[in-house]
């Protein structure tokens, strides 16, 4: 799980243009939104884009459950891996 939460650490850097983040900037279960790294909604539909390029995701467009995916780099690692293993 490790490697793949740096990966995705690493989708969000080039997807964002985070030049100035690194990944260990990140903290994995720090929120992405607001707090923490503090994207926002352009940032989360570029993110989305990204995870369905390289993974295949297709998110819901449920705000509630977009959200709960969306709250940290774990919980997104968590819904690749859940994805992965359908």
């Amino acid at each position: 799980m490790s490697a793949l939460i740096d990966e995705i650490k690493t989708l969000i850097i080039e997807t964002l243009n985070l030049e100035d983040v690194a990944v260990t900037d990140i903290d994995t279960d720090a929120p992405l939104f607001v707090d923490g790294l503090g994207l926002d909604s352009i940032d989360a539909l570029e993110l989305g884009v990204a995870l369905h390029k390289r993974y295949g995701l297709t998110l819901s467009s449920e705000a509630e459950e977009a959200r709960e995916h969306f709250a940290s780099v774990r919980h997104l690692a968590d819904f690749v891996t859940a994805h992965r293993s359908r």
